[in-house]
C-alpha cells in the first residue's frame, strides 16, 4: 500500500477509499465511451475532509478528479487510463445546511441530488427551478462545475444565475469561505463566476447558496405542432410577448426525435408528430391562478394557429397530462440510446439563426452522409440544440463513429463557428471537446485561461487534461 492510500485512508476512513474491485460507477462515464482506472476512489464526508484529501495529493503531486452524480456527456468527471489519479467523489456531501425563506435562498453541499432540493424547496413553498433529465441522479456540484441549463433556462437562467454564493477547496487544500445569500456584493474579483463552469479544473465546489422562487399558483404545458423552425422562432416570439416571465419553457422536437420515443417506448402515445416537421413544448407559469394561465395560453394558441405558426395544439388538462408531456421531451435522450450510438453535439446559436442553420447544417451533412439521420430537439427558447446525427439505418454504429465522427463534427462546429455560435451550449468542454476548443476559442481567450489554470492550480492536480490541453 503506498504512503498516499494510507494517509487518504486516515483522513476519510478505510471503507471510504476504494482500490478493488468493479469500480464502473466512477470509472466509466454515464454514455459508456470513456473508461479509465482511477488510483482510488476517495469519498470525504465533509469539506474539511475535502481539504486534507486535497493537501495530502499536493504533497504526493497525484492528480485529482472531481465527481458528483457521474452524469456528464464529455467525458469531464472520469479518470484516464493510467491508475495515477484519485477519483474524488463528493456524493456522501449531501447536506441541505439551511433553508432562509425570506431570503429566498436554500445552503446545499455538492453532493446533493438536483431532485432532493426541487423537493426540500417545494416543502416550504418556494420554487428551485433549475430542472433536467438528469435530477434524479445529477449533484448540484455537477451542475455547477459544468454550468448546467435545463429546461427553465427561457425564464431562470443558467445554474450560474441561480447561485449566490458558494465553498469551494482550492488546489492548494485551502478553503474559500463564499457562502453568501447576498444578491448584491460588489467587492472586488467575482470569484463565483469563476468557479461555476469551470469543471473542476480550478477549484473543488463543496458547498451553494442557491437562489429560491415563490411557487406559482398554476404552471400550465401545451405541445404545438409547427410546420417549420422559422414558425417555431415565430411562435417563440408570440410567447415572450404574450406570457412574459410566466414563460418558462419552450422546447422543440424534431419528427425523427419523437419517432425514436414512439418506436422504443411504445406506451408512450406521442401526439402529433407524424403530421409535421417539429413539435413544441410549452410551459406558462401563472401567479394569479389556473384559469388565468389556461386563458392567456388559449389566446396564444389561437393567434398561432390563425397566423399559420402551428398547424395544431392542445393544451394539458391537468398535471398528470403535463408530466406524460414532458416525459415524452426527457425521453429522447434514452430513445437514441436504445436506437444505437449516435454523434452528440450540444450546441448554442442566436435564436434567430437557428433555422437558417439547421438547413445549411442538415443539408451539408446528408450530402457527406447519404442515409444520415438527424435527431434535432433541445431549448429554442434560450438558443441551444442537441443537434445529434445518427447512423443510416441498418448501418454498423461503431464502424459509423469511427469513421464519420471527425468529419460530422467539423460539419457541425464548422457551421456553429458561421453562425456565430458556441459548439458547447450546457454540457461543458470535458476531454470530448478539448481540442475542438482550441480551434473554436480566440486566441487571446485561451491564453487568458491557461493564466488563470496557472495560477490557481500551479501543478496542474486539478482535472488535468479537462477544457484546457496540459
Amino acid at each position: 500500500m503506498s504512503p498516499l492510500i494510507g494517509t487518504l485512508r486516515t483522513i476519510v476512513g478505510d471503507a471510504n477509499v476504494l482500490t478493488d474491485g468493479d469500480l464502473r460507477a466512477w470509472e466509466e462515464d454515464w454514455r459508456k465511451r470513456d473508461r479509465g482506472k482511477a488510483l482510488a476512489v476517495v469519498r470525504p464526508a465533509s469539506t474539511a475532509q475535502v481539504a486534507a484529501v486535497v493537501k495530502a495529493c499536493a504533497r504526493a503531486g497525484t492528480a485529482i478528479v472531481a465527481q458528483g452524480g457521474n452524469t456528464g456527456l464529455v467525458g469531464g468527471s472520469t479518470p484516464d487510463g493510467s491508475g495515477t489519479q484519485v477519483l474524488l467523489s463528493l456524493q456522501r456531501m449531501n447536506q441541505v445546511r439551511g433553508l432562509d425563506a425570506a431570503n429566498l435562498t436554500m445552503t446545499a453541499e455538492a453532493g446533493c441530488i438536483l431532485q432532493s432540493l426541487q423537493e426540500t424547496a417545494e416543502k416550504q413553498g418556494l420554487l428551485f427551478p433549475l430542472s433536467l433529465a438528469a435530477e434524479g441522479s445529477c449533484t448540484i456540484g455537477g451542475n455547477l462545475g459544468t454550468n448546467a441549463g435545463g429546461t427553465q433556462v427561457v425564464r431562470y437562467g443558467n445554474a450560474r444565475e441561480l447561485c449566490l454564493g458558494l465553498e469551494v477547496v482550492t488546489a492548494a487544500g485551502e478553503v474559500w469561505e463564499g457562502l453568501t445569500g447576498l444578491r448584491k456584493d460588489n467587492t472586488g474579483y467575482d470569484l463565483r463566476d469563476l468557479f461555476i463552469g469551470s469543471e473542476g479544473t480550478l477549484g473543488i465546489i463543496t458547498a451553494a447558496t442557491m437562489k429560491l422562487y415563490p411557487l406559482p399558483a398554476a404552471t400550465l404545458t401545451a405541445w404545438a405542432a409547427v410546420p417549420s423552425l422559422d414558425a417555431a422562432v415565430s411562435l417563440l416570439g408570440l410567447a415572450h410577448r404574450g406570457l412574459g416571465a410566466g414563460l418558462t419553457g419552450f422546447e422543440v422536437m424534431g419528427r425523427f426525435a419523437l419517432g425514436l420515443v414512439a418506436k422504443h417506448f411504445p406506451t408512450q402515445r406521442v401526439p402529433l408528430y407524424q403530421e409535421t416537421p417539429y413539435c413544441v413544448l410549452l410551459e406558462n407559469s401563472d401567479h394569479e391562478s389556473e384559469l388565468h394561465a389556461r386563458g392567456q395560453f388559449e389566446r396564444l394558441l389561437e393567434t398561432a394557429l390563425t397566423q399559420g405558426w402551428a398547424t395544431d395544439a392542445v393544451v394539458a388538462e391537468n398535471i398528470a397530462q403535463a408530466r406524460q408531456l414532458w416525459h415524452i421531451r426527457e425521453s429522447i435522450p434514452l430513445a437514441q440510446a436504445e436506437e444505437g450510438l449516435n454523434i452528440k453535439h450540444d450546441i448554442s446559436v442566436p435564436v434567430s439563426r437557428i433555422p437558417d442553420f439547421c438547413r445549411e447544417t442538415d443539408a451539408l451533412l446528408r450530402q457527406a452522409i447519404p442515409g444520415v439521420r438527424l435527431v434535432n430537439f433541445g431549448h429554442l427558447g434560450d438558443g441551444n440544440l442537441h443537434y445529434n446525427v445518427q447512423a443510416p439505418e441498418g448501418g454498423d454504429m461503431p464502424a459509423f463513429l469511427r469513421d464519420f465522427e471527425p468529419a460530422v463534427n467539423a460539419i457541425v462546429y464548422d457551421a456553429v463557428s458561421r453562425y456565430e455560435g458556441s459548439i458547447s451550449a450546457e454540457h461543458g468542454v470535458g476531454t470530448l471537446k478539448r481540442d475542438k476548443l482550441e480551434q473554436h476559442k480566440s486566441p487571446v481567450a485561451l491564453k487568458l485561461m491557461r493564466a488563470i489554470k496557472h495560477s490557481l492550480d500551479p501543478q496542474n492536480l486539478l482535472n488535468p487534461g479537462r477544457v484546457l490541453k496540459a
